[in-house]
């Protein structure tokens, strides 16, 4: 019996299969003998010259034939009774998997009128009930004509009254046909068997679901009355369109909706009309879709007419009745084109949303249902979209529950913090532009949009998000949907991250921040500078410089056994190979983009010390029978270890402290203690981010033009600061909601594989006698406190730092031993990369190392290296752009926020920008 429960649809089919094959073959051998028969009686009658002779030999052929008949007939007996006895055997093994329903469970199906599915917020909080185009009344059975039941009965199931739910003769019938695959199969279905497949089971077509259907049906039969069953197929049974187009079901919507009365009123060519329609509903019904009626009708009208002699046949109306009923002309008596009622949906983001991803897992329930693998199916667009039909009917025509992780009480605060903030966004621009699908010229209006998103860290649950600034301008949810360059929010993820994890770097170690050439690629820190010395990696990821973090992603690529883009794609982000390849990508510049959604994803790997936990919207779906047939089960992957989450945690709270996220600290409602984030900005201000981060929720903002018309609109100078300030609106409303979300007393406690080493602010390495330029004496110097991941500092090292040429290290030992030069003065790049003077002239490499500058030096080496440390440059920035690509865009960053293009500092936004390769969208 395992062999039937546990592959029951590839079993039968084979077996289905090697039936058809005999039944044809054996078929084939007759008619081959037959045609041989023909041709020897033909020859006999030209050639035979004796009649006794040819009869001899026909009585011979004759015999023959009648041994192979009996044979085949014999086979055929012993076939059929090997199929009925493994039918059995299939059909109890199925059963016996099966929970039986009951009573209560079937009565509530049967009667079950919904029209759609329904969709909830957490905590049990109505959405909506799911649009759907089909219309439905219900009735009581002594408010259906007694016309419309004898002539249901009389067209669908003539043995209606007299059979037990199910027809064995039919249903034999229909097998025999599917198995032998001769003839046309015919269904055999009751009205029973049809009102349980329209109210019990799914649309799952296999021979299992059919199994099912009969012992539902017989179930059914045996607890429900015939009047119970009939009255209830009345009311779910589909009846095409009405005047508005839409689609209607139950005999009460499509008398209304046909002919205009009720369904006790029908007349006795109408009732026949619509008894008619049930076979073929979109073929009989007289509608279009639009509510105008067919231009050729006559298939229903026949149809009618059938009804009305099947009736007549069975006896429910006379011959007069018959004949009167058959002259009536309907076509005048069918309604004239009416207009459907507007259907609105309030939380528009949240009802797609909810629908969307209900639907991809119906999908795929589907898919599976029928022993085909979902990544296959969805290379074959035809076959999935027939998938994603079936689905979306289920969840508009049947009555599933969807319960969702969104609470309605943080969606509705977030939507008013969004208008609240919305002033300081930017400008709108309104224009004409040609829509390729209207093939027309539009006057349209470009605001700035938003997308944000509210994760639960630990669960992964989706708590709430912006899709968008206006539902009815835009239906584009921008927090799920659209895909746009991270900038620099993907340095902590992709660059400083694995290199924390694999022991590349801690905290102090130095980073080289000079205009440097990788091969045609030559970024430049905010505002197209370089600092123009060597940086902590700390510092460089808290003011978020890029040329460091070029410099050290480049030095994972190549020098290391890395592989940053795993990290990723662990986290969720799939980069291709040559993205990952370009230097341009560990300042952002991905050819698609990143949704927000994965972006907070990612990024709360941080807080959940180190494992990414699956982002969710649907908790379970619950079909009409009550059973729970969808249940989230959560998912974690470990990308870092507890160390290293531990540490990115502590260098992301230094960007809200005192560097280009700063301005937070003021415009928070709490403790900033325990608040760590990143800010991200692209070429020319066209994507503006903020993902932060408590022990408890991430929330991640977004905010850009769509230029969805090919425009290139781009964001201000001060959108940095708005993004922020709109961000921190958010964390607040948040906080005075939910406080207990932020979980600001639940702080990750410090593994015990996190050192802590006192190590030279200069260099990075501990102190220690070293020789440079044949010279040899104590490093030694200020100390500050550095993290490391289960390891230990360096010893004194003439190349200290990750990046800088040899000319950079000069650089900075000649200005260390007190000679007069540039080191640690910020320089002006151009777009292209090379360094300028204040009139704009390119200056000489060397005039760039060796200049004079007006940087005091003093006589200890030591305390000079340690002056020039310490002092920060004024302004900060990130620019990026792909191996591949020859221009560069720079931005700025000061101590407080952060964005994209423009010279010069805002008072309290620094910039990081990025270069993306390929267009962004």
């Amino acid at each position: 019996m395992a062999l039937f429960v546990n592959e029951p649809q590839e079993w039968w089919a084979k077996l289905r299969l090697q039936l058809q094959k005999w039944s044809r073959n054996f078929g084939r051998l007759l008619q081959q003998l037959f045609k041989k028969l023909q041709r020897f009686i033909k020859q006999q009658n030209q050639n035979s010259q004796n009649p006794q002779d040819w009869q001899f030999k026909f009585n011979v052929v004759m015999s023959t034939i009648r041994t192979l008949v009996l044979y085949g007939v014999a086979f055929l007996l012993v076939l059929g009774g090997l199929g009925v006895g493994l039918g059995i055997g299939y059909f109890s093994g199925l059963m016996s998997h099966e929970d039986v329903p009951s009573y209560t469970s079937m009565k509530r199906q049967i009667s079950d009128m919904k029209q759609s599915s329904e969709l909830y917020f957490a905590d049990n909080v109505k959405l909506a009930n799911v649009k759907s185009d089909l219309i439905r009344t219900k009735v009581t059975a002594d408010q259906i004509s007694p016309y419309l039941k004898a002539a249901i009965v009389a067209t669908e199931d003539s043995d209606f009254y007299e059979h037990d739910g199910v027809v064995p003769k039919s249903l034999i019938r229909a097998v025999l046909a599917d198995v032998t695959g001769m003839g046309t199969q015919t269904g055999g279905s009751t009205l029973t068997q049809q009102l349980v497949k329209m109210q019990l089971l799914s649309s799952e077509t296999t021979w299992k679901r059919k199994a099912i259907e009969v012992m539902l049906a017989l179930r059914v039969n045996k607890y429900f009355s015939k009047e119970q069953i009939l009255s209830s197929y009345l009311n779910v049974a589909t009846f095409g369109r009405n005047n508005a187009g839409q689609n209607i079901a139950g005999v009460q919507a499509a008398a209304k909706g046909i002919f205009g009365v009720t369904a006790k009123n029908l007349s006795l060519p109408q009732a026949a009309f619509i008894a008619g329609l049930p076979q073929s509903p979109s073929i009989y019904t007289p509608f279009t879709q639009t509510g105008t009626l067919k231009k050729d009708y006559s298939l229903g009208l026949k149809r009618k007419n059938v009804v009305l002699f099947r009736m007549l046949r069975n006896g429910d109306i006379t011959q007069q009745q018959y004949d009167d009923a058959k002259k009536v002309d309907l076509a005048k008596q069918f309604l004239q084109k009416g207009t459907a009622a507007q259907q609105n949906v309030k939380y528009g983001y949240v009802y797609n949303l909810v629908l969307g991803q209900a639907r991809t897992i119906l999908i795929k329930q589907l898919i599976q249902q029928d022993g085909r693998k979902v990544a296959q199916v969805e290379k074959d667009k035809a076959l999935y979209q027939t998938y994603y039909d079936s689905a979306d009917t289920l969840l508009r025509q049947k009555g599933y529950r969807v319960d969702s992780t969104i609470n309605k009480t943080l969606y509705d605060g977030l939507q008013d913090a969004t208008s609240e903030a919305s002033a300081n966004f930017g400008p709108s621009y309104t224009e004409t532009a040609y829509d390729n699908n209207l093939q027309k010229t539009v006057t349209i209006t470009e605001p700035v949009q938003v997308g944000s998103i509210l994760l639960d860290n630990n669960s992964g649950k989706v708590l709430a998000f912006v899709g968008g600034r206006d539902y009815d301008e835009s239906q584009v949810n921008h927090a799920f949907n659209t895909l746009r360059s991270p900038g620099s929010t993907m340095k902590p993820l992709m660059v400083y991250g694995p290199a924390v994890e694999n022991k590349v770097i801690n905290t102090q170690t130095q980073l080289a921040d000079f205009p440097q050439d990788f091969n045609g690629y030559k970024p430049s820190d905010y505002g197209q500078t370089s600092l123009n010395k060597f940086v902590s990696a700390s510092d460089a990821l808290e003011h978020s410089y890029n040329l460091p973090t070029v410099n050290l992603y480049n030095y994972l690529l190549n020098k290391t056994s890395v592989n940053p883009s795993n990290y990723m794609k662990k986290m969720g982000i799939n980069l291709t190979a040559k993205e990952s390849s370009e230097l341009g990508i560990a300042l952002g510049g991905t050819s698609e983009g990143i949704s927000v959604k994965q972006n907070a994803s990612a990024f709360s790997t941080f807080a959940n010390q180190g494992e990414r936990v699956q982002p969710y919207v649907i908790t379970k779906i619950t079909a009409p029978n009550g059973s729970v047939i969808y249940h989230h089960k959560e998912a974690k992957t470990t990308v870092f270890s507890k160390n290293t989450a531990y540490i990115i945690q502590h260098m992301l709270h230094n960007v809200v402290t005192e560097g280009t996220a700063s301005s937070l600290k003021w415009r928070l409602n709490f403790n900033t203690d325990h608040v760590w984030g990143k800010t991200g900005t692209t070429n020319d201000n066209k994507d503006i981010w903020f993902v932060g981060s408590t022990p408890g929720m991430t929330l991640a903002s977004w905010m850009g033009y769509d230029n969805f018309y090919g425009n290139q609109h781009t964001l201000n100078s001060s959108a940095s600061s708005a993004n922020l300030t709109y961000w921190s609106q958010m964390a607040n409303l948040i906080y005075s909601q939910q406080p207990s979300l932020l979980k600001l007393d639940h702080a990750m406690a410090r593994p015990s594989g996190v050192k802590s080493h006192q190590v030279l602010s200069s260099t990075g390495t501990a102190e220690g006698n070293l020789t440079v330029n044949n010279q040899s004496f104590d490093l030694k110097g200020n100390l500050v406190t550095a993290l490391f991941n289960d390891s230990n500092p360096t010893a004194p090292s003439e190349k200290f730092a990750i990046g800088g040429t040899d000319k950079n290290y000069q650089l900075f030992w000649d200005n260390f031993m007190g000679k007069h030069n540039n080191y640690g003065v910020r320089l002006n790049m151009d777009a292209k990369g090379n360094v300028i003077d204040g009139n704009g002239n390119i200056v000489n490499e060397d005039d760039n190392t060796t200049s004079s500058t007006t940087t005091t030096s003093t006589t200890n080496p030591t305390t000079n290296v340690i002056a020039n440390q310490t002092s920060r440059s004024a302004t900060s920035s990130s620019s990026s752009a792909s191996s591949s690509s020859s221009s560069s865009v720079a931005s700025t960053i000061t101590p407080a926020a952060d964005t994209t293009t423009g010279t010069g500092t805002t008072p309290d936004t620094t910039d990081d920008t990025t270069q993306t390769t390929g267009t962004t969208r």
